[in-house]
């Protein structure tokens, strides 16, 4: 269990693979670690109509390290 509402559940173990199942609310967005950071990139294209700041940046940067660790 992942809090009270996300609950993952290995499905299948095989030499080279592991299927897992999450059961959560469908407003807990569940990405693919790739996928979520296709999503990040898009989103910060997206908001680059000016230049980011330096500060902007290294929040970024603080974000995406915290996200790594957990």
């Amino acid at each position: 269990m992942i809090g009270d509402e996300v609950e993952v559940t290995i499905l299948s173990v095989t030499q080279d693979q592991v299927r897992v199942g999450i059961k959560a609310p469908r407003e807990i967005p569940i990405h693919r670690q790739e996928v979520y950071q296709a999503i990040v990139r898009q989103n910060q294209r997206a908001s680059y109509s000016t230049p980011p700041s330096p500060d902007l940046l290294d929040r970024l940067k603080l974000a995406d390290l915290t996200r790594k660790q957990k």
